[in-house]
């Protein structure tokens, strides 16, 4: 999806909802598909304020679950305490592989994920409604040599 139809979509999510399409709800969207690497809400507050100035904490922190509940962001804990988001590039079938010695989250197509969600579910009864996988590794270069190539942070 190009970032001018998740806008829209995004403008039209809003309106469904009855929300206004504010400068400062549109400068944490620019601000999040801007981003190419994960980023905590912090990371998106400080992106969005290069924008728009006005842009609030609590405008950040309210507007994240609007833009994880219409896909346009996917949300994943690590379980480090915060949450990290990435802006959705269309896929929904992802697998998260998060580097244990540095904490990079690196997201891979993983095609037979609605299979095997589809297979297991229909087992039960039962019909899925979402599904993810994270895998945790470690990062064989820092093992061996003490650094990881991946650190961003």
């Amino acid at each position: 999806m190009s970032v001018e139809a998740a806008r829209a979509k995004f403008q039209s999510y809003l309106s469904e909802k009855g929300l206004r399409v504010t400068s400062q709800r549109l400068a944490i969207f620019d601000a999040a598909f801007a981003q190419k690497e994960h980023f905590t809400a912090e990371d998106l507050l400080e992106h969005a304020r290069k924008i728009d100035d006005s842009v609030s904490r609590a405008t950040v922190y309210r507007t994240l679950p609007i833009m994880t509940e219409s896909a346009l962001l996917r949300e994943v804990d690590i379980g480090r305490g915060e949450k990290l988001y990435l802006a959705s590039t269309g896929s929904t079938q992802v697998a998260q592989v998060v580097c244990v010695d540095c904490d990079r989250i690196f997201e891979i197509s993983a095609p037979f994920m609605e299979w095997y969600g589809s297979t297991v579910s229909s087992k039960l009864g039962l019909k899925p409604v979402s599904q993810r996988l994270q895998v945790s590794a470690q990062c064989i270069a820092f093992r061996e040599r003490g650094s990881c190539p991946n650190r961003t942070r």
